[in-house]
């Protein structure tokens, strides 16, 4: 896996988008069906932009039709923090990244089965990773959740770390 380190605010300010600066350290919200995953249903690891840390699944991920990819639990429920958020009149909870402590975006009790949560999460907070590269990326202990789901021929077993 990678190095999974959060950098100095100047360093990240360099090496990230302007949208994903702002969204992860200085906590906004992108577009609603203006962003890059709301609309991806291609099987892979969604991870911490910042970090590398393996954060949601796509076979978490449901349409909410909120115009923001939305999933029903994260991959390791200790990679992430929730915090109280009461900016704006609202009262809800915010999701972080533990590692980096990257703003992600809310969860929701308004979810499908089996967990009702819907955690709300901005496409410039996180980095795509298709499951054929999952091993090759340093993820390859997430390669059996995808054979298991039959999204991945057994074969590609011999490609995790």
């Amino acid at each position: 896996m990678k190095n999974l380190q959060k950098s100095d605010l100047a360093e990240l300010k360099q090496k990230l988008p302007t949208e994903q600066f702002i969204v992860t350290q200085q906590n906004a919200t992108e577009r609603p069906f203006q962003n890059a995953y709301w609309n991806n249903y291609k099987p892979g690891l969604y991870v911490d932009v910042v970090s590398g840390e393996p954060l949601f699944s796509s076979l978490d991920k449901f349409d909410s039709g909120t115009g923001w990819p939305s999933f029903m639990r994260p991959v390791n429920r200790s990679g992430i923090v929730e915090k109280q958020d009461r900016k704006y009149g609202m009262a809800r909870t915010e999701v972080r990244s533990r590692q980096a402590d990257s703003h992600l975006g809310h969860v929701f009790d308004d979810g499908p089965e089996p967990t009702w949560k819907r955690y709300c999460i901005n496409s410039a907070s996180l980095r795509f990773i298709p499951v054929e590269r999952i091993s090759e990326e340093g993820y390859g202990a997430y390669l059996d959740t995808f054979i298991k789901a039959d999204l991945v021929k057994a074969s590609m077993g011999n490609l995790k770390e």
